[in-house]
């Protein structure tokens, strides 16, 4: 009753009423990445849970995938379709580009470090700004694997790839793997082991390979230091948010408040 006699004040008077704050324009997250990103074994839907209803979160994050496997397979076209056939719905576009697990040798679809992965990540950037979009780079999540006390990150170098292609194509960064990587060690393997997809069992046999998800040996198990349960999702996913509010203040307003 206040609120309408002061506005009928105002307007008697001549004065204008302060407009109601516009809501901000709806935009678009597309998450581009291997497993530790991927629906039910990364961080990527905890992540989009994050965004306001503002926002359109697409996570095609995919198992097993590197940086040429995602492409050879045609799993980037869709993301090209989307940026040129909807570019008008959305007041920005943000990709989001994470890889390195399966670009290490030995995996079925590695990629040269040299020359093979960082091109690949650059050449993500400059297809998406090519079409409107905003690129964003992603260092690797760490795999939370300890030699003793201190974590051992295997994905150092795929990590420095990937900050030198952002550099190089003054693409937003994220630098999942360092703070990963800090966050991990600070809680030690005991702790770190509770992100999980499960918990270990003392039954089950230490993996040969600590990104596979069945140790080997007669029992199968779902634990391994790679992949997200609940709990690492959320706390991933919560990070990734924190650092996409820092590094493109703009989408800050379209992240809920903690």
């Amino acid at each position: 009753m206040l609120r309408s006699l002061s506005l009928l004040a105002a307007f008697a008077l001549g004065i204008p009423a302060a407009a109601a704050p516009a809501s901000p324009p709806p935009i678009r997250v597309i998450l581009v990445g291997d497993s530790t990103m991927a629906p039910q074994n990364g961080y990527g839907d905890a992540l989009c849970a994050r965004f306001t209803s503002q926002v359109s979160c697409v996570n095609l994050g995919a198992n097993g995938r590197s940086s040429s496997s995602f492409r050879a397979e045609g799993r980037w076209d869709e993301v090209l379709r989307m940026l040129r056939e909807d570019a008008g719905k959305f007041g920005a576009t943000y990709v989001l580009v994470q890889f390195g697990h399966n670009d290490q040798p030995g995996k079925r679809s590695a990629t040269d470090l040299v020359t093979g992965f960082p091109a690949n990540m650059a050449r993500y950037a400059q297809e998406t700004r090519a079409l409107g979009g905003t690129p964003v780079l992603v260092t690797p999540l760490t795999r939370r694997t300890f030699q003793g006390p201190n974590l051992h990150d295997t994905l150092g170098p795929w990590a420095q790839a990937t900050r030198q292609a952002a550099a190089q194509e003054h693409a937003i960064l994220l630098d999942l793997n360092a703070d990963s990587a800090a966050a991990v060690q600070r809680m030690g393997q005991a702790e770190a082991d509770t992100l999980a997809m499960e918990p270990p069992r003392k039954a089950d046999p230490v993996p040969l390979d600590p990104n596979q998800v069945e140790p080997v040996g007669k029992t199968k198990s779902r634990f391994d230091w790679t992949h997200l349960g609940p709990k690492g999702a959320d706390v991933f996913g919560a990070m990734v948010a924190r650092e996409l509010a820092r590094a493109a203040p703009a989408i800050a307003p379209y992240l809920k408040t903690p």
